[in-house]
C-alpha cells in the first residue's frame, strides 16, 4: 500500500473519545463516512469542517458537538481503517500458509478492506506522506512499515522453497502487486457487479498465471 501490530496502528483518536457530548454510534459512523467522502474527493487542505456539515446536512457548529476538528475526524477515519486491515492480515500471516496461498489471501483481504473503506483508502493513499509528518498520525509510518514487511517477507518465502520464480526482483514484484492492488479504490463500487472476491481471484489469475495462452 502506497502508502506494527495492531496496536502500533493505534492513534489518538482510537485511545480517546473527541466527542464533546454524547453521539450515538450510528451518527458517529454516518458523519465520518461523509466526512470521508469529502476527503477523498477534495483532498484533506482543502475540505473544510463547513464543507463537511453542508454534506452531512447540518450547521457546522453542530458537527464540533461530534469532533473537535476535521484533524480528528481524518484520524479517526485512517486508523479505523488500518486497525480492520491488520486484523485481517494478521490472521492471514499467523495462519501460517504456503507463501502462494498467504499471498492469495492478503490479496484478497486487501480488495475486502477496500470493499469495506474505499474513501478511507483513497485519503490514506493521497494524504499519508503529509499526515505522517505529524507526530498524531506517526501510527501511519508504522503501518507502511509492517506492511512492506509482510509482503515482502511472503514474495522472499516463495522464491526461497519454489513457489515463486528465482529470477524475481522482490522489491519490483512487490511494488508492482502493491499498487495494481490498491489503485483498485479509484474505481471501485461496492454496488458494483464483481464481489471484492471475484475480483481477488481474477487479479490473482493475472498476476500468477498470466494472461497469455501458454504453447
Amino acid at each position: 500500500m502506497s502508502t506494527a501490530k495492531k496496536s502500533a496502528a493505534k492513534s489518538p483518536a482510537a485511545k480517546k473519545k473527541t466527542t464533546t457530548v454524547s453521539a450515538s454510534p450510528e451518527r458517529r459512523r454516518e458523519l465520518l463516512h461523509t466526512a470521508a467522502e469529502v476527503f477523498a474527493a477534495h483532498g484533506y487542505n482543502a475540505t473544510t469542517v463547513r464543507r463537511i456539515a453542508d454534506e452531512a446536512g447540518i450547521l457546522a457548529g453542530s458537527l464540533y458537538y461530534h469532533f473537535d476538528s476535521k484533524e480528528s475526524m481524518v484520524d479517526e477515519i485512517l486508523s479505523t481503517f488500518l486497525n480492520e486491515l491488520w486484523d485481517g492480515y494478521d490472521a492471514v500471516l499467523a495462519a501460517g500458509h504456503a507463501p502462494r496461498k498467504t499471498l492469495e489471501a492478503l490479496v484478497t483481504e486487501s480488495f475486502r478492506e477496500i470493499d469495506r473503506h474505499r474513501a478511507a483508502v483513497a485519503i490514506y493513499q493521497k494524504e499519508s506522506r503529509h499526515l505522517a509528518a505529524q507526530p498524531r498520525f506517526g501510527y501511519l509510518t508504522d503501518s507502511q512499515q509492517k506492511f512492506e514487511k509482510a509482503w515482502l517477507g511472503t514474495l522472499e518465502r516463495g522464491v526461497a522453497d519454489g513457489s515463486f520464480r528465482t529470477d524475481l526482483d522482490i522489491r519490483l514484484t512487490y511494488r508492482f502487486v502493491r499498487d495494481t492492488v490498491w489503485v483498485a479504490a479509484s474505481w471501485y463500487r461496492p454496488d458494483g457487479h464483481h464481489s471484492p472476491e471475484e475480483i481477488a481471484r481474477q487479479y490473482l489469475s493475472m498476476v500468477l498465471d498470466g494472461i497469455a495462452l501458454r504453447d
